[in-house]
């Protein structure tokens, strides 16, 4: 089975040693997870048609969403986010079939529950890509308020520079969507004022790579509850697999 992932500056990435993992634990030969890198996402059909034996791979920035168009089928929640992460790869009578999910929905739940306490009941999202409609989608089914934020605002949502003491103390979780921070530009974070944040808090950061980000660091060093993308990437990338699978047992048995 031959699996990869697309999108732009891959070196960051984790998936590819994380997978080659997976297959060694499970003495599964034959097996592979390449790193693709595309310039625009215009590029795809090609990229298919020249590995034909591709089964699923995954999407990261920035194609999670201008992905959409050139899918044959969405995952209903996927659907309803605008946002694909994952993308499963069966044939039928000789034609390419690609369904799109999303697994960042089963990754940040699972990761991010243990942490939820009463005093959550507003979260502010930085950031409004892919991974910021993942996170609001399940914030909002777990009863959540969510306020955005966005170098350019749309309605309902705010700029960096509106960010004050009242929004800070009345969103006491705070999710870092951004790609800010990545290695290896480690000294960026989002634009917040850290100094009005404190005990009561809860940062996360969808960023993995490095596992402490300044945004993190900053907010440790106020006293917040912080935690990174690792958890996360695994859950998702696990949902990935098993779908894969799933779609591979369909394959051999249609």
């Amino acid at each position: 089975m031959k699996l990869g992932l697309i999108g732009t500056s891959l070196t960051h990435s984790f998936s590819k040693k994380y997978f080659e993992q997976k297959f060694e634990n499970l003495s599964l030969k034959n097996h592979s997870y390449e790193l693709f890198e595309l310039k625009d996402i215009k590029e795809l059909p090609n990229f298919l048609d020249t590995n034909k034996e591709l089964r699923g791979f995954n999407v990261t920035f920035p194609f999670k969403e201008n992905i959409l168009p050139f899918l044959d089928k969405i995952d209903p929640e996927a659907n309803h986010i605008g946002a694909v992460n994952t993308v499963s790869v069966s044939w039928k009578n000789d034609k390419r079939f690609l369904t799109g999910h999303n697994t960042d929905l089963i990754g940040f739940r699972k990761s991010i529950k243990p942490f939820l306490a009463n005093t959550h009941e507003r979260a502010l999202l930085l950031g409004t890509g892919g991974a910021s409609k993942a996170v609001r989608y399940v914030l909002e089914s777990l009863g959540i308020t969510t306020l955005l934020v966005s170098r350019q605002p749309k309605k309902g949502e705010i700029s960096y520079e509106e960010i004050n003491d009242y929004v800070i103390k009345h969103h006491k979780l705070i999710v870092n969507c951004t790609p800010l921070g990545t290695f290896p530009e480690v000294t960026n974070k989002p634009n917040i004022p850290y100094s009005l944040i404190n005990e009561s808090h809860m940062l996360m950061d969808l960023v993995y790579n490095p596992e402490l980000t300044e945004f993190l660091k900053l907010g440790k060093e106020q006293g917040a509850i912080t935690t990174n993308g690792l958890s996360m990437l695994y859950n998702q990338a696990d949902e990935a697999w098993r779908i894969w699978n799933e779609t591979s047992q369909q394959n051999r048995t249609s």
